[in-house]
C-alpha cells in the first residue's frame, strides 16, 4: 500500500483543485495519483503560476522533488527548480547525480547560481561548480561566500579521496572526558546528518584514534577519550584514487573512512553515501567503457558532445575492421578457390569476440574488486586456459560433426579435412581469444589504464583480427 506524504491544499481551495501529494510505493513503481501529480503540476509550469508550484511543493521532501522533476520534461524541471526558493533548491541539487545536476543548472543565470552555491556546503559546492563550464566558474568563484573553501577543495586531483570528503565530522581531543564528547555530538547533530564516528586528535590534528557510539553508550561518562578510543584506524591519503577507496572501505567493512595528509593529520572524512556514489560513478564508467563508449558520454548531450564523445571510439572500432577486411582481402586467391571458407569468417569472429569478452569481464570484476592484482596472472591465465581447451575443444567438435554431416548432405569437397580446418581452427582462435581477455585487462591495470578499456577496443577489435589472421592460417596450410 502506497503511504501518503507532503500533502499540500491548494491556495485557492476550490474544489476542482485536490491536494497534490506525492506517494511512495512499495514496489518502487510510479502511482496512478503521482501520475496525476505530474500532469498537473506540469500544466501548471507550463502556464507560468509560480506561486502554486511553489506552494505545492515547498513542504515536499528533497528526494520526492527530484523525483517529480525526472518525470517531468526537462524544460519544465528546470522551470521547477528556478522557481523553487533558493534553500529549498540547493537542498535539491544536494541530492542529485552529476549529470541531472549540470542539466538543471545549464540555463541558470549568475545570480540565481550564487544563491544556490552560497546555500551548500563547500564540498556539494565544489561538485556543482565542477559541471559548469569553466568561464561561469570564473564569474562564480569571486562573488562566493566560500569561495576560499571551495578553492581549496578544487586543488584536490579529479576523483582523489580529497576531492569527495567533507570536512563535516566530530573531531574532540584525547583529554575529555565522554561526557564532554557526548556534549560535542549533540552539539553537532542538527549540522552533520550520520554521526556513527568521533575522531580522536591531537592539538595539530594528528589521528590518534577514534570512537564509536556504543564506546559513549556503554563506558563511563567521567572515562577520557584516550582512554576509551580504539587506536587502529584506518585511514587513506587525500591523493588515494577514490576507486582504492571504495576497495579498502569494502575490505575492511567501513561505513565511512577519515582523510588525512602526508603527516597523518585529519582532514576530512568519506561518508557513506559518498562511497555509494562513487560506486555507482565507477559502475557507470565501466558500462561506458565496455560499450565503446566514453566515460563523459551523458544521455542528455547536445549532439556536438554525442560526436566529439562516440566518434573517437567509432574510428578506433572502423580501423579495427578495416585490419580485418584487409586480412581478408588478402586472401582472395584462397576464397576463390574455395569458397565456402568465407561461410566460417563470422562463425570464428563470433567465438573470438564471446569468449574474449566473457574472460576479460570476469578479469575487470575481479581488479574492481580488489580479488586480482598482476602477481596473479600467471596462475589465472593459466586457470583461463584450460578452461577455455574444454570449451573450445567441445565448441570444436560440435562444428567439426557439423560441417561433416552438412558434406554427407551436400556436394563438399573434402569434408573429413574441411571438418578439420573449422574445429582447429576454432579451438585456436577459442584459446587466443581467452589469452586476450584474461591478461589484457590486468595488464592495462598495471600501467595505469582503466581495464573496462578492455572490452572496448582490445578484445573487441582485436580478437576480431586474431579470429581472421589465424583462421586463413589454419585453412591455407590444412585444406588448401
Amino acid at each position: 500500500m502506497p503511504n501518503q506524504a507532503n500533502t499540500l491544499t491548494s491556495p485557492s481551495g476550490s474544489a476542482d483543485q485536490a491536494p497534490l501529494r506525492w506517494t511512495h510505493s512499495a514496489t518502487g513503481e510510479l502511482s496512478s495519483e503521482n501520475k496525476t501529480v505530474i500532469r498537473q503540476i506540469g500544466r501548471l509550469i507550463k502556464a507560468g503560476d509560480r506561486d502554486r508550484v511553489r506552494a505545492i511543493v515547498r513542504r515536499w521532501r528533497p528526494r520526492d522533488v527530484i523525483e517529480l522533476m525526472v518525470n517531468l520534461p526537462l524544460k519544465r524541471a528546470r522551470k521547477l527548480f528556478f522557481y523553487m526558493p533558493a534553500g529549498a533548491a540547493a537542498k535539491v541539487v544536494a541530492e542529485l547525480n552529476d549529470d541531472f545536476r549540470a542539466a538543471l543548472l545549464e540555463d541558470a543565470t549568475i545570480e540565481r547560481l550564487v544563491e544556490i552555491l552560497d546555500s551548500l556546503d563547500p564540498e556539494t559546492g565544489a561538485d556543482a561548480l565542477e559541471e559548469l563550464p569553466e568561464e561561469v566558474q570564473e564569474r562564480l568563484l569571486p562573488q562566493l561566500q566560500r569561495a576560499n573553501d571551495i578553492l581549496e577543495l578544487k586543488g584536490y586531483r579529479e576523483e582523489s579521496a580529497g576531492s569527495i570528503m567533507t570536512r563535516k565530522l566530530v573531531a574532540v581531543p584525547p583529554d575529555w572526558t565522554l561526557d564532554q564528547v557526548v556534549s560535542e555530538v549533540r552539539r553537532n547533530a542538527s549540522v552533520i546528518k550520520k554521526i556513527s564516528v568521533i575522531y580522536v586528535v591531537d592539538h595539530e590534528r594528528h589521528l590518534l584514534g577514534y570512537l564509536k557510539l556504543r564506546d559513549l553508550l556503554l563506558s563511563p561518562k567521567e572515562r577520557r577519550a584516550a582512554e576509551a578510543m580504539r587506536t587502529d584506524p584506518i585511514a587513506v591519503s587525500s591523493e588515494m584514487d577514490q576507486e582504492e577507496v571504495v576497495r579498502i572501505t569494502l575490505t575492511h567493512a567501513l561505513t565511512s573512512v577519515p582523510v588525512v595528509d602526508g603527516e597523518r593529520r585529519l582532514l576530512g572524512r568519506i561518508t557513506s553515501d559518498e562511497l555509494q556514489r562513487v560506486t555507482r560513478d565507477e559502475a557507470e564508467e565501466d558500462a561506458h567503457l565496455m560499450s565503446g563508449l566514453s566515460p563523459e558520454a551523458r544521455p542528455d548531450a547536445p549532439v556536438f558532445s554525442i560526436v566529439k564523445t562516440r566518434l573517437p571510439w567509432l574510428l578506433a572500432g572502423l580501423l579495427g575492421a578495416t585490419l580485418s577486411g584487409t586480412i581478408v582481402g588478402s586472401y582472395e586467391e584462397e576464397i576463390a578457390a574455395a569458397a565456402i571458407l568465407a561461410s566460417f569468417i563470422p562463425i570464428v569472429m563470433s567465438m573470438a569476440g564471446n569468449a574474449g569478452i566473457q574472460a576479460a569481464t570476469v578479469a575487470i570484476q575481479g581488479i574492481a574488486t580488489g580479488t586480482l592484482w598482476i602477481g596473479d596472472l600467471p596462475w589465472r591465465l593459466g586457470r583461463e586456459l584450460l578452461g577455455a581447451m574444454v570449451n573450445g575443444l567441445t565448441a570444436a567438435t560440435v562444428l567439426a560433426a557439423v560441417v561433416f554431416g552438412l558434406g554427407l548432405v551436400i556436394d563438399l569437397e573434402s569434408p573429413l579435412r574441411l571438418a578439420g580446418t573449422a574445429g582447429l581452427a576454432l579451438f585456436c582462435v577459442t584459446l587466443l581469444a581467452v589469452a586476450m581477455g584474461a591478461s589484457v585487462p590486468m595488464l592495462l591495470k598495471h600501467f595505469g589504464i582503466d581495464p573496462a578499456m578492455a572490452t572496448g577496443i582490445f578484445i573487441t577489435t582485436g580478437n576480431d583480427i586474431i579470429a581472421v589472421l589465424v583462421f586463413f592460417l589454419v585453412a591455407t596450410n590444412l585444406y588448401l
